[in-house]
Protein backbone atom coordinates (compact mmCIF):
# COMPACT_ATOMS: atom_id res chain seq x y z
CA UNK A 1 0.00 0.00 0.00
CA UNK A 2 1.32 3.40 -1.00
CA UNK A 3 1.65 6.06 1.71
CA UNK A 4 1.42 9.77 1.04
CA UNK A 5 3.38 12.53 2.70
CA UNK A 6 0.85 15.33 3.12
CA UNK A 7 3.68 17.68 4.06
CA UNK A 8 4.82 17.54 0.44
CA UNK A 9 3.23 20.39 -1.58
CA UNK A 10 2.54 18.24 -4.66
CA UNK A 11 0.69 15.63 -2.60
CA UNK A 12 -1.35 18.37 -0.89
CA UNK A 13 -2.12 20.05 -4.22
CA UNK A 14 -3.31 16.83 -5.87
CA UNK A 15 -5.39 15.92 -2.83
CA UNK A 16 -7.04 19.37 -2.87
CA UNK A 17 -7.88 18.99 -6.57
CA UNK A 18 -9.46 15.62 -5.89
CA UNK A 19 -11.37 17.05 -2.92
CA UNK A 20 -12.78 19.94 -4.93
CA UNK A 21 -14.13 17.55 -7.53
CA UNK A 22 -15.61 15.22 -4.89
CA UNK A 23 -17.10 18.13 -2.96
CA UNK A 24 -19.02 19.32 -6.01
CA UNK A 25 -20.44 15.84 -6.58
CA UNK A 26 -21.28 15.54 -2.87
CA UNK A 27 -23.02 18.94 -2.96
CA UNK A 28 -25.19 17.70 -5.82
CA UNK A 29 -26.04 14.59 -3.78
CA UNK A 30 -27.00 16.73 -0.76
CA UNK A 31 -29.20 18.94 -2.93
CA UNK A 32 -30.82 15.87 -4.53
CA UNK A 33 -31.69 14.43 -1.11
CA UNK A 34 -33.04 17.79 0.04
CA UNK A 35 -35.20 18.15 -3.08
CA UNK A 36 -36.67 14.71 -2.38
CA UNK A 37 -37.31 15.68 1.25
CA UNK A 38 -39.24 18.83 0.27
CA UNK A 39 -41.13 17.07 -2.56
CA UNK A 40 -39.50 18.92 -5.45
CA UNK A 41 -38.43 15.84 -7.34
CA UNK A 42 -39.25 17.37 -10.73
CA UNK A 43 -35.93 19.23 -10.47
CA UNK A 44 -32.51 17.71 -10.66
CA UNK A 45 -29.75 19.11 -8.42
CA UNK A 46 -27.97 20.87 -11.30
CA UNK A 47 -31.19 22.71 -12.16
CA UNK A 48 -31.78 23.66 -8.51
CA UNK A 49 -28.22 24.97 -8.24
CA UNK A 50 -28.72 26.93 -11.46
CA UNK A 51 -31.90 28.48 -10.05
CA UNK A 52 -30.10 29.36 -6.82
CA UNK A 53 -27.17 30.96 -8.62
CA UNK A 54 -29.38 33.05 -10.92
CA UNK A 55 -31.32 34.44 -7.96
CA UNK A 56 -32.70 37.89 -8.67
CA UNK A 57 -30.46 38.45 -11.69
CA UNK A 58 -31.65 38.67 -15.27
CA UNK A 59 -29.09 37.43 -17.78
CA UNK A 60 -28.37 35.47 -20.94
CA UNK A 61 -27.21 31.86 -21.10
CA UNK A 62 -23.75 33.08 -22.08
CA UNK A 63 -23.57 35.29 -19.00
CA UNK A 64 -24.41 32.30 -16.81
CA UNK A 65 -21.19 30.61 -17.88
CA UNK A 66 -19.02 33.72 -17.96
CA UNK A 67 -20.08 34.70 -14.41
CA UNK A 68 -19.37 31.17 -13.17
CA UNK A 69 -23.01 30.40 -12.31
CA UNK A 70 -23.05 27.29 -14.49
CA UNK A 71 -20.16 24.94 -15.20
CA UNK A 72 -21.87 22.31 -17.34
CA UNK A 73 -21.99 21.92 -21.10
CA UNK A 74 -25.76 21.58 -21.54
CA UNK A 75 -26.96 24.94 -20.24
CA UNK A 76 -29.51 25.38 -23.06
CA UNK A 77 -31.17 22.05 -22.25
CA UNK A 78 -31.49 22.87 -18.53
CA UNK A 79 -32.78 26.39 -19.21
CA UNK A 80 -35.41 25.06 -21.63
CA UNK A 81 -36.54 22.48 -19.07
CA UNK A 82 -36.74 25.13 -16.34
CA UNK A 83 -38.80 27.41 -18.57
CA UNK A 84 -41.09 24.50 -19.54
CA UNK A 85 -41.57 23.57 -15.86
CA UNK A 86 -42.41 27.17 -14.92
CA UNK A 87 -39.31 27.98 -12.87
CA UNK A 88 -38.00 30.61 -15.28
CA UNK A 89 -39.10 33.26 -17.74
CA UNK A 90 -37.30 33.83 -20.99
CA UNK A 91 -37.65 36.62 -23.52
CA UNK A 92 -35.72 37.90 -26.49
CA UNK A 93 -33.48 40.86 -25.80
CA UNK A 94 -34.66 44.17 -27.21
CA UNK A 95 -31.10 44.98 -28.27
CA UNK A 96 -29.97 41.65 -29.72
CA UNK A 97 -32.81 39.46 -30.98
CA UNK A 98 -30.49 36.41 -30.92
CA UNK A 99 -29.98 36.71 -27.16
CA UNK A 100 -32.56 35.35 -24.74
CA UNK A 101 -32.81 36.95 -21.29
CA UNK A 102 -33.76 34.64 -18.42
CA UNK A 103 -35.07 35.32 -14.93
CA UNK A 104 -36.85 33.40 -12.18
CA UNK A 105 -40.60 33.08 -11.81
CA UNK A 106 -42.24 33.01 -8.37
CA UNK A 107 -41.94 29.23 -8.51
CA UNK A 108 -38.22 29.65 -9.21
CA UNK A 109 -37.82 32.07 -6.29
CA UNK A 110 -39.45 29.48 -4.05
CA UNK A 111 -36.77 26.93 -4.99
CA UNK A 112 -34.07 29.54 -4.50
CA UNK A 113 -35.40 30.16 -0.99
CA UNK A 114 -35.48 26.41 -0.32
CA UNK A 115 -31.84 25.98 -1.30
CA UNK A 116 -30.90 29.06 0.73
CA UNK A 117 -32.59 27.47 3.75
CA UNK A 118 -30.54 24.30 3.20
CA UNK A 119 -27.30 26.27 2.96
CA UNK A 120 -28.05 28.31 6.09
CA UNK A 121 -28.89 25.20 8.11
CA UNK A 122 -25.73 23.44 6.97
CA UNK A 123 -23.53 26.44 7.76
CA UNK A 124 -25.14 26.82 11.19
CA UNK A 125 -24.51 23.15 11.95
CA UNK A 126 -20.90 23.25 10.71
CA UNK A 127 -20.13 26.25 12.90
CA UNK A 128 -22.09 25.00 15.93
CA UNK A 129 -20.21 21.70 15.80
CA UNK A 130 -16.96 23.69 15.40
CA UNK A 131 -16.10 21.82 12.22
CA UNK A 132 -15.08 25.11 10.62
CA UNK A 133 -14.61 28.64 11.93
CA UNK A 134 -15.28 32.00 10.32
CA UNK A 135 -11.51 32.56 9.91
CA UNK A 136 -11.06 29.12 8.36
CA UNK A 137 -13.87 29.89 5.90
CA UNK A 138 -12.16 33.16 4.94
CA UNK A 139 -8.79 31.43 4.47
CA UNK A 140 -10.33 28.61 2.45
CA UNK A 141 -12.13 31.11 0.21
CA UNK A 142 -8.95 33.11 -0.29
CA UNK A 143 -6.98 30.01 -1.24
CA UNK A 144 -9.61 28.74 -3.67
CA UNK A 145 -10.01 32.22 -5.23
CA UNK A 146 -6.24 32.42 -5.72
CA UNK A 147 -6.25 29.04 -7.43
CA UNK A 148 -9.16 30.11 -9.65
CA UNK A 149 -7.40 33.37 -10.54
CA UNK A 150 -4.14 31.49 -11.27
CA UNK A 151 -5.85 29.09 -13.67
CA UNK A 152 -7.90 31.87 -15.29
CA UNK A 153 -4.71 33.80 -15.94
CA UNK A 154 -3.10 30.68 -17.41
CA UNK A 155 -6.04 30.25 -19.77
CA UNK A 156 -6.12 33.91 -20.79
CA UNK A 157 -2.40 34.57 -21.03
CA UNK A 158 -1.03 31.15 -21.88
CA UNK A 159 0.21 28.23 -19.87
Amino acid sequence: MQTYDFNEPKVLFLDILSLVERLHRRLLDVIKNYLEKIDKEDLNPVQALLIYNIGSNEMTAGELKSRGYYQGSNVSYNLKKLVDMGYMFHERSDYDRRAVRISLTEKGYSVRDDIDTLYKAQLDELMADELISHDELKNLRRGLRNLERFWSDKLHFGI
